[in-house]
Parts: structure tokens; C-alpha cells; sequence
């Protein structure tokens, strides 16, 4: 839900709040601006030293814990809010494996936090079926599932699917009010796929398509995230809310590229190929009706990436400054 004004509401202060995976580059700049004016704890297996040092230099409380085995340690119960973010992702990830983290793991979350006031679980756009058209916005409502994994981590479709279910079930038997999100492209100042393909383009190597004309996506900001997560928050429900946390207009990721290209004056060359899934626009009416509009053009949210990540490469006139 937005304020009356259609406006989103203000930023979360005051809250005590767990975050799963906190280093990681969608839930680390969520992380660290919260902790500015709230209590924010962050737990995850922390295999890099380097990781939770920089989580901690942030403000935030650490704890190593392993969501597949649940053994919570010292870990406080009383958080208000709880956001969950933690993911298994890999080529490596046996199913059985991918589904106790991603499925199991969120189970066990939950339960150990059922006297939070609300509790957002990021899902991903890739439980969707890859719809016959290829220019399809993906609606909640939609199929899941399909006879195509991500080539990028096979067993990750089918556990996140397995995560919804989880999730589904405990917010109801626990009466613990849930918002699933799906998370569509996340870029921002720490980078994200955007970053990735301009490296890519950077070093000579053509762009990768899906096959079937898989080009559209939803790119959302980080700052569109932060302003959106009240919102999301207050929308939480029993059953859960599901809802596409996706940019307000899709995007062509050929356009993208080549607008990154004219930024630093290298060549977007494109290839479709089947070791990529493609990306999908996904509908965002139900995130606007609950959180609010995004603020960011990916025009300006791209620009910005660059200039924080490397500012040597925009061309002269380019850049903002």
C-alpha cells in the first residue's frame, strides 16, 4: 500500500530486522541503508572473511549460520521484520541440495521468526514458464514451471518454486503475514547483470540472447527497491501476497547494451544462444497499487552504475559531472 498521496511510504526506522544473505549484491545495499536507522542483524554461511567484514563496517550485526541445517546459535527471536534474501544458485547444486537451502531453509527461517510483524521472501522471475510469446508480460497469475531450467543453475527453478510453497504453507500455519517477491533484473552502484554485460561488451565479446526472441526485461534499481520495501512490508499478508518486484516499463536488453555502448564507446554485438535462458518483462501493477511507482529511468540508473563501478570508461561528455 502506498500513503494517501499515492506516494511511498517513509523508510523503515526504529524496526529490528534480520536480513539472509546479507553480502550478497541484492541484499547488501538494502542492508546497509537500513542499518542507519534501524537495529539490522544479517545471517548467512559467510565462506569470505572479506564479505562479513564489509557487512559488519555497515553496522550490522553478523551471526554464521546455514539455513539447511537450522542450528541458530545465539541468534535473537524477537525481530519485527524479517527479509530474506539468501539463495543457492550454481551449476554444481544437486536438486536434493538446492531445494533444503532454498525449500527448507526458508521453513526454518520462518519458524525461528513467527513473532515478526511481516516477513518478505525474494523469489525470483524464473518460476515462471517461458510463455509461448516471447513479448508476454508475465502476470502472477501465470504457469510456473516448464520443461526448460535456467542453463545458469538447473536445480534453481524448481527450488524456488519449492521456497513458495514453503513459505506459502508457514505463513499460514504460523500466522506470520508474507509477501512473496519476485524479483525481476537488479542492477544499481554495486553493479548487477547490466555491469556484467557491459564487462562482456568491454572485452570484445558479443552480448547472449535466449533463444525465442527472449530480450525484455523489468531492470529495477536498488533505490526503487529501498523506497518499495514499506510498502511491500505493509502489503504482507495470510495467505501471502505474491507480487513481481520488477521495473514499471520493460526494457529492451539490446537497447540497454547499446545505450551502455554509446556511454563508453564500445561495440554491442549480439548472439543468441542457448546457454542463457533470456530475460522476460514481468507486470508490475500490483507492486505500483502496494508500494508506489519506481523513481529510477534506467537511463540515469545505468549512468550511474558505470560511474560508480568505472567511471574511466564514459566517454568525454558523458558522464553527469
Amino acid at each position: 500500500m502506498t500513503t494517501a498521496s499515492g506516494a511511498p511510504r517513509a523508510p523503515l526506522r526504529g524496526e529490528k530486522i534480520l536480513i539472509t544473505g546479507p553480502a550478497g549484491r541484492v541484499a547488501f545495499p538494502l542492508a546497509a541503508r537500513l542499518a542507519r536507522e534501524n537495529e539490522v542483524w544479517g545471517i548467512a554461511r559467510f565462506g569470505r572473511a572479506v564479505e562479513r567484514a564489509q557487512v559488519e563496517a555497515a553496522g550490522i550485526r553478523t551471526r554464521s549460520i546455514d539455513l539447511s541445517s537450522a542450528v541458530w546459535g545465539d541468534l535473537p527471536t524477537d525481530f519485527t521484520l524479517v527479509l530474506h534474501f539468501a539463495a543457492a544458485i550454481g551449476t554444481s547444486l544437486s536438486f536434493a541440495e538446492s531445494i533444503r537451502i532454498n525449500g527448507d531453509g526458508t521453513g526454518h527461517l520462518m519458524n525461528r521468526c513467527r513473532n515478526a510483524r511481516a516477513c518478505l521472501v525474494a523469489s525470483s522471475r524464473a518460476v515462471y514458464a517461458e510463455p509461448l510469446d516471447p513479448d508476454r508480460i508475465q502476470h502472477e497469475s501465470d504457469p510456473l514451471g516448464g520443461d526448460s531450467p535456467p542453463p545458469y543453475s538447473p536445480t534453481y527453478r524448481v527450488s524456488k518454486l519449492a521456497q513458495e510453497a514453503v513459505a506459502s504453507f508457514w505463513a499460514e500455519e504460523l500466522r506470520l503475514p508474507t509477501i512473496l517477491t519476485r524479483l525481476n533484473v537488479v542492477y544499481g552502484d554495486n553493479g548487477g547483470l547490466p555491469m556484467m554485460l557491459l564487462e562482456g561488451m568491454k572485452a570484445g565479446r558479443p552480448v547472449p540472447l535466449g533463444p525465442h526472441g527472449a530480450t525484455r526485461a523489468g531492470p529495477i534499481h536498488h533505490d526503487d527497491l529501498f523506497d518499495q520495501l514499506p510498502g511491500l512490508l505493509a502489503g504482507a499478508s495470510i495467505p501471502a501476497t505474491i507480487v513481481n518486484w520488477a521495473a514499471d516499463e520493460p526494457v529492451d536488453m539490446r537497447e540497454l547494451c547499446i545505450y551502455m555502448a554509446d556511454l563508453t564507446g564500445c561495440e554491442a554485438r549480439f548472439v543468441v544462444t542457448s546457454d542463457v535462458s533470456g530475460t522476460r518483462p514481468s507486470d508490475p501493477t500490483l507492486r505500483k497499487r502496494l508500494a508506489g511507482p519506481c523513481r529510477v529511468d534506467w537511463r540515469d540508473g545505468i549512468r550511474r552504475m558505470i560511474e560508480a563501478n568505472h567511471p574511466e570508461w564514459l566517454v568525454e561528455g558523458k558522464s553527469r559531472a
